[in-house]
């Protein structure tokens, strides 16, 4: 299987994907840029999988249907090769791009979004910098995060934390900060540190010094997982008592890395936890993933992913119905698409491209385990 085009297909049947009447042989091409290599290689691959897992399980639910085509560039995680695979995927004929990995790079993208009338669909990011009513034709299937910092500060409020430090990626948007002081002022608190990092330091043990200097109460995070290991190994060795809170950009990677460490941390989660079985979406991504064949384990980056891939199964069947996925019937169906996925809602209007509201504050375990 070629990362950079990908082709899906199958011939049994597969439930969660109900049989419509299509012409036969549509198909249906997607694009992706992600961080397929880099700091952030599993996040990127974790997202991707899951796209490819909604997306071959709709082609195996009905063969004479339309066949969903994902293809893939990697960007490294940095903004100037995503700007120049989101314009090669555009040349290429993509109906809409999906699960972009980096929100600062699918930022610095919206110009060429919006000027081609393209669909940026489930970006795996909160980044507040792609959620204003500016960024026209951004599509979101998860919280953004000024949902997901409200309930970090009111978490950290019933702690009666005061003294708290925020840690982020200096190359993302100045809205996430802007959503995190947002926050943080609806309590009447301001922020005692905040301190902008690079992604790709070498040590950040400066870092983790200086926030140990600030006597915090609590570190709040949005950066990927490695950061928010490495400072919390640091500030533990430093005999810091507070907690520490992360956004779920750190993903997967953060709840693996607890067990090497064995330091808990405060997570929040935008899908539901992977160990809700129960949970239909969760179920299907599970099953779905298994029948990829490709290795890939459900974990939150995974279900994110999947969840992507899935609302732009459901937009590309109802542009198709209308006469075909062209960019403008691709927006059009996402204007007003409604579905439970099974067990996760998602509702959009014209004048609403926020899919769900969905944050759940969680406690990982030294274990791994999510207990709270």
């Amino acid at each position: 299987m070629k990362r950079r085009d990908l082709l899906l297909g199958g011939a049994a049947a597969c439930a969660g994907f109900p049989r419509l009447a299509f012409a036969s042989n549509t198909v249906v091409t997607l694009g992706q840029s992600a961080s397929l290599t880099g700091a952030q290689a599993r996040y990127g691959a974790d997202v991707r999988d899951g796209i490819l897992a909604a997306f071959a399980a709709a082609n195996r639910a009905d063969p004479k249907g339309p066949r969903f085509e994902l293809q893939v560039l990697d960007d490294g995680g940095t903004k100037d090769r995503c700007i120049a695979n989101v314009q090669k995927l555009i040349g290429d004929g993509a109906a809409a791009l999906v699960g972009l990995t980096s929100g600062a790079a699918a930022e610095a993208c919206m110009p060429q979004v919006e000027k081609n009338q393209i669909a940026l669909i489930g970006t795996a990011s909160g980044n507040m910098g792609i959620r204003s009513a500016a960024s026209s034709g951004a599509v979101h299937v998860r919280a953004g995060y000024d949902v997901e910092y409200r309930r970090m500060v009111g978490y950290a409020k019933e702690f009666g934390f005061k003294r708290i430090g925020y840690v982020h990626l200096k190359d993302t948007s100045k809205a996430n900060l802007l959503a995190m002081e947002d926050a943080l002022g609806r309590l009447g608190v301001q922020p005692v540190a905040v301190v902008p990092i690079d992604r790709n330091a070498g040590s950040l043990m400066p870092v983790a010094q200086q926030l140990l200097a600030q006597r915090l109460d609590c570190v709040m995070f949005t950066t990927n997982a490695a950061p928010v290991l490495s400072i919390i190994e640091h500030m533990h060795n430093g005999a810091y008592p507070g907690m520490h809170f992360s956004s779920s950009f750190a993903g997967q990677d953060l709840i693996d890395g607890v067990v090497a460490t064995r330091r808990s941390v405060v997570m929040s989660l935008v899908v539901p936890r992977p160990s809700a079985l129960g949970v239909g979406v969760v179920g299907q991504c599970k099953s779905d993933l298994a029948a990829l064949g490709s290795g890939a384990a459900l974990g939150v980056t995974t279900l994110e992913g999947y969840i992507a891939g899935r609302v732009a199964v459901e937009a590309a069947r109802a542009a198709v119905k209308a006469g075909g996925a062209t960019r403008g019937r691709m927006r059009d169906a996402l204007s007003s698409l409604r579905t439970d996925l099974g067990g996760y809602r998602l509702a959009y209007a014209p004048d609403n491209p926020h899919g769900s509201q969905y944050v759940e504050m969680v406690v990982i375990d030294r274990y791994g385990r999510i207990v709270g």
